[in-house]
């Protein structure tokens, strides 16, 4: 599939996406006669991983480490024990550290819904009201 179609699959523009090429994130899997980028489901895959780890806060680099982690543990070449559980442990880390940061940010959503609701209330009662503070 072209470029544009897989930014509509993604939800990612397509700076976004050539951005990510030129980072060396992800690569068209090939070229049409045209000149035109060329992406595979497996490329789509891979940025929706990018579009995933982004509002976590992952860095490019990270992402790349992840990615070569996955890549190694999916290829056909066959891994030492000890290789494969380096990788597995990067791995782990990377799922430890998203969980942690969804743990934040469900604590940043409940701060901003209470705010919200605190609003609310003003809004509905028409009268001062004292902002409720969250922990």
């Amino acid at each position: 599939m072209q470029i544009g179609e897989v930014a509509a699959r993604t939800e990612l523009s397509l700076r976004t996406i050539r951005h990510y090429e030129e980072s060396g994130l992800v690569a068209p899997s090939a070229r049409s006669q045209g000149g035109f980028r060329l992406y595979t489901e497996s490329d789509v895959a891979r940025l929706m991983v990018i579009r995933r780890m982004k509002p976590l806060g992952f860095t490019l680099d990270q992402m790349r480490d992840l990615l070569t982690a996955t890549d190694r543990l999916d290829g056909e070449e066959p891994l030492e024990a000890d290789e494969h559980e380096a990788l597995m442990d990067r791995v782990r880390a990377f799922e430890q550290a998203a969980t942690e940061q969804v743990d934040k940010l469900r604590v940043q959503l409940a701060r901003a819904e209470d705010f919200a609701a605190t609003l609310r209330t003003r809004l509905d009662q028409g009268a001062p009201a004292t902002v409720a503070r969250t922990p």
